[in-house]
């Protein structure tokens, strides 16, 4: 787990863009989550959205990402799905 004010500011910015229904930044931003990986709890197809959270020293998207589930749920990852932690509000 981690607490949303321990996230940095990009991803609390990336955060509330969500909650909010964008403009996203990124074209990519709401595409399906395919959980190839099976690190988080496995649902259906469809069931997972990803949203890039600012790299500020890439040039390209970088590795960081929230994951929203239709439930509510929100996981951060810093380092490209590698691993993920619960969003706690």
């Amino acid at each position: 787990w981690v607490d949303v004010a321990e996230l940095p500011a990009e991803a609390r910015s990336t955060l509330a863009l969500i909650k909010q229904g964008g403009p996203y930044p990124y074209d990519r931003d709401g595409i399906v989550f395919g959980n190839f990986e099976k690190r988080l709890p496995l649902h259906p197809r469809g069931y997972y959205r990803e949203y890039t959270v600012k790299s500020p020293w890439r040039r390209d998207r970088g590795p960081r990402r929230i994951v929203a589930g239709k439930g509510g749920e929100f996981y951060y990852t810093a380092d490209h799905y590698e691993t993920f932690r619960r969003i706690r509000e």
